[in-house]
């Protein structure tokens, strides 16, 4: 475990002009917090915790993977930020439902007028959509299902190409399969706002290359209709998209739940770029509009953190820092995240001067 310094970045990143190097934050990593075990469930990695904090305790909600590439949600319990203390033997949550049978994947987890709202990404082996399941004690979930459009390629093209605004990366990154009426646009980490914003529900969810924001009054709204009037507005509901030659040039995907602060939303996304070790995963900040969260009001121009460290670099899939969960202890940031699609890490950054550097941009 490294002591405490200035982020030095990997020279995977070093001929980008996003990577300033006289701007630069503090971050420490804090090594691995959760390797995977022999037990059966999680014997090809642990990855990807959702994060909730209550009290001094961490709650960690994590992709645990078994042979085949198959993932259920497994838990472990943190005292403090770092200090693992419980840990389950077996899953917390299995597929149960047919869009669900090859893995619950990628959890993140909030608080909302005192329930627990659990999202995962469901995959059936062809498919993978965001799913929902509810919670009042973080012991038992009652499962409402898939919140994301089902929709296929050519739907989806028939009913965004009018609109020239939208970035081309959309028709390349959606067409996983041969168009087929059962295979749907792939749509994963969505991630819910902490509280209602203007009494409405928003949450983050990823069609590549982007990521766009939904806001309903309550989920029922989510239907066949709804989707398609999103679609045929869609670029006004997407939050951000790639940026140029940068550490999030090919795409980027929804993160840690946004925190909120006095300056705004704090928003922690992860960003990947391609290079010629293939592509490279770094976590990255915005800053959205506490009222308006439509509305980036910065977007740190250079990551966060990139892969540096051994358990970062080499892995299941290699490069990869996937930030998915944070936990506050006073002023001191914890960001817990994916290494190497493997096992699960923590980095620290004072959130103060986070902050402090996005609203110098």
């Amino acid at each position: 475990m490294r002591t405490p310094a200035l982020l030095l970045y990997s020279s995977l990143y070093t001929n980008s002009t996003y990577c300033t190097p006289t701007i630069m934050i503090t971050v420490k990593k804090e090594g691995v917090v959760l390797h995977k075990t022999n037990y059966t469930f999680e014997e090809e990695g642990v990855l990807n915790p959702g994060v909730i904090k209550e009290g001094n305790l961490v709650h960690l909600f994590y992709r645990a993977v078994s042979k085949g590439n198959y993932s259920t949600i497994g838990y472990g319990q943190l005292d403090g930020p770092l200090k693992l203390t419980e840990r389950m033997q077996k899953p917390l949550l299995e597929p149960f439902f047919d869009f669900e049978l090859h893995g619950i994947e990628d959890p993140r987890i909030v608080k909302i007028d005192n329930l627990y709202y659990l999202t995962y990404t469901a995959y059936n082996g062809e498919n993978a959509l965001g799913a929902l399941a509810f919670s009042t004690d973080l012991i038992t979930f009652d499962r409402y299902g898939l919140i994301t459009p089902q929709i296929t390629y050519d739907q989806f093209k028939q009913l965004t190409e009018h609109d020239t605004r939208i970035n081309p990366k959309y028709y390349r990154h959606v067409h996983h399969f041969q168009p087929s009426d059962k295979i749907y646009l792939w749509d994963k980490d969505v991630v819910f706002f902490p509280r209602r914003i203007n009494n409405k529900l928003y949450f983050l969810h990823r069609l590549k290359p982007g990521i766009q924001l939904v806001a309903v009054d309550n989920l029922n709204e989510l239907t066949p209709n709804y989707w398609n009037a999103y679609f045929a507005n869609f670029q006004s509901h997407i939050l951000l998209d790639p940026i140029g030659d940068s550490h999030e040039a090919c795409y980027v995907g929804a993160g840690c739940p946004p925190i909120e602060t006095e300056k705004g939303w704090l928003l922690i996304y992860h960003g990947v770029r391609d290079t010629e070790k293939g592509y490279v995963y770094a976590a990255c900040v915005a800053l959205l509009d506490l009222d308006n969260p439509m509305q980036v009001l910065a977007r740190l121009p250079y990551p966060l953190f990139v892969p540096e460290f051994d358990w970062e670099l080499h892995g299941t899939v290699d490069n990869v820092v996937f930030p998915t969960g944070t936990a506050l202890f006073g002023d001191t940031l914890y960001i817990y995240y994916g290494a190497a699609d493997d096992r699960i890490a923590c980095a620290s950054v004072s959130i103060a001067a986070l902050l402090s550097e996005l609203a110098q941009l």
